[in-house]
């Protein structure tokens, strides 16, 4: 899931400390970096892309890759509308994640074999990466409940689910200010 990178738009904690432009340009660059990394024959990537029209026409991105446009409402139901349209299994990642691998996706993967569901925690609280095994069985309303940017975003999440096989994959960060910064 990602925004186009204009600036006051993406990023903005994080342009409060390095300025809007700059901010813009790293997330930018940053998805750059992730798609080539997360590019990977055995699963198919797609840009869940806002705002809606700007990012189903931008130039930004490679026009190689399918592209979904979020649509409206919170981030949990942009997220489920996605999940449910790819069906399943599934994966939804951010964009500001430098330390997202092939291999960290692929054990997201692997734990949905043995799960209904799962998540990659960040250290605040949230996540980086929430999967399901069958994206197409989630209701409109399934993270309804969840309270985004705060430390309750992944226990929200997990208890608005409502699943019983839950698997956790490793922690990483996201970045949100300048402290975050690699």
């Amino acid at each position: 899931m990602l925004k186009v990178p204009r600036p006051g738009r993406v990023k903005t904690r994080l342009g409060r400390d390095i300025g809007m432009v700059t901010a813009a340009w790293w997330f930018r660059h940053q998805v750059r970096h992730l798609l080539r990394r997360v590019e990977d024959p055995r699963w198919r990537v797609v840009l869940a892309v806002a705002p809606d029209h700007e990012g189903m026409q931008s130039r930004v991105w490679p026009a190689r890759l399918e592209r979904w446009p979020q649509g409206r409402g919170n981030l949990g139901d942009r997220m489920i509308r996605m999940m449910r349209r790819a069906g399943g299994p599934v994966c939804v990642i951010g964009a500001d994640i430098p330390g997202i691998t092939p291999q960290r996706i692929s054990a997201a993967f692997t734990a949905l074999g043995r799960h209904d569901a799962v998540f990659g925690p960040a250290p605040d609280g949230g996540y980086w990466l929430i999967g399901v095994k069958t994206g197409s069985k989630l209701t409109k309303t399934a993270l309804d409940g969840a309270r985004w940017s705060t430390e309750h975003a992944l226990s929200d999440s997990r208890a608005a689910l409502g699943m019983d096989r839950v698997a956790l994959v490793e922690t990483l960060a996201d970045v949100d200010t300048v402290d975050d910064l690699p």
